[in-house]
């Protein structure tokens, strides 16, 4: 083959990953401000991503184009195309392609897992087992110990607690609530998440973190943030009609801001964190109609006996 005729092919190759490497490079900015430890990771996972969705899509739209262009013939030519019968080399190359990048992907996808150690719901896959729940509680405890061990960070742990509609953040150690969630930056956060009634989703966009809350279920769930600053915190699954009211302000402070709010807030009276969207649920629920509706229904015609 002629090197003229592969220049082009590594000409727009070279073009498509430069392309493909500066999607990358600006998919970081499609986000909130990396604001935890592990949203770097969430991030470096992402850029990956789009890198080789980019790639792939030039590529083929590179070649397609190409093709159009340069297989144009006249509308009066009927003649056959050449007799093409297939190339098995090529298709073990791009089945093989695929299934290495799949591979690749999952493998790299486990490992960010494992570096996050946020842990979540997994001891329940042991339940079933005699003696798997003990073993797994041990194990989680000892990892939790070493990844903590080695960022040198102590752990500030903090109960929530999910009902419709509200999130409540209970401090075990001054033995204070709040439903807005404080926290000191650069400390790794282990949080007890519980729900009262149905299943609801801790998501901190600016985290990069989601996870489910299971009812009857006691989550521990772990992070670092490491950018001061408010944040939302949202309920990502849906957990009845207000779902959407159901968000709070995450506050990430000093360490020294977040000791004085402590204090301040233990000397406080706690008064429970008013509701309305359940409020207003209850109000319509004993009226005897759904949600939603503008007006009571009318009552039915009453029924008459033409016999």
């Amino acid at each position: 083959m002629k090197v003229s005729n592969i220049l082009p092919w590594v000409i727009f190759a070279s073009v498509n990953t430069l392309a493909a490497v500066w999607m990358a490079g600006v998919s970081h900015t499609w986000f909130p401000p990396e604001a935890s430890l592990e949203a770097a990771l969430i991030d470096n996972l992402f850029a990956l991503l789009v890198f080789l969705g980019t790639f792939i899509f030039l590529g083929i739209t590179g070649v397609l184009s190409y093709s159009v262009l340069t297989g144009l013939t006249s509308r009066f030519d009927t003649s056959d195309g050449p007799p093409i019968e297939g190339n098995l080399t090529l298709e073990i190359v791009w089945t093989a392609i695929p299934i290495a990048l799949v591979i690749a992907i999952a493998g790299y996808s486990y490992w960010i897992y494992n570096q996050m150690a946020i842990q979540g719901p997994m001891e329940i896959v042991h339940m079933h087992m005699p003696g798997m729940e003990t073993a797994y509680a041990a194990s989680m405890d000892k990892s939790m110990d070493e990844s903590i061990a080695g960022k040198g960070e102590p752990v500030e742990a903090i109960e929530v607690n999910a009902k419709q509609w509200a999130w409540s953040f209970h401090y075990p150690n001054n033995d204070i609530t709040s439903a807005e969630l404080h926290l000191p930056v650069n400390h790794r956060i282990r949080l007890a998440l519980h729900t009262e009634d149905v299943i609801h989703g801790f998501y901190v966009p600016a985290f990069r973190l989601k996870q489910d809350i299971i009812p009857n279920k006691i989550i521990d769930f772990e992070f670092t943030p490491i950018r001061e600053g408010s944040y939302r915190l949202s309920d990502s699954q849906f957990s009845g009609t207000y779902f959407a009211v159901m968000q709070t302000n995450v506050v990430v402070e000093s360490p020294e801001k977040y000791s004085e709010w402590l204090a301040k807030t233990g000397d406080r009276a706690l008064v429970p964190a008013a509701n309305q969207a359940y409020e207003e649920y209850t109000q319509i629920s004993k009226q005897g109609f759904k949600p939603g509706w503008a007006t009571v229904p009318p009552e039915p015609p009453p029924m008459v006996n033409e016999g």
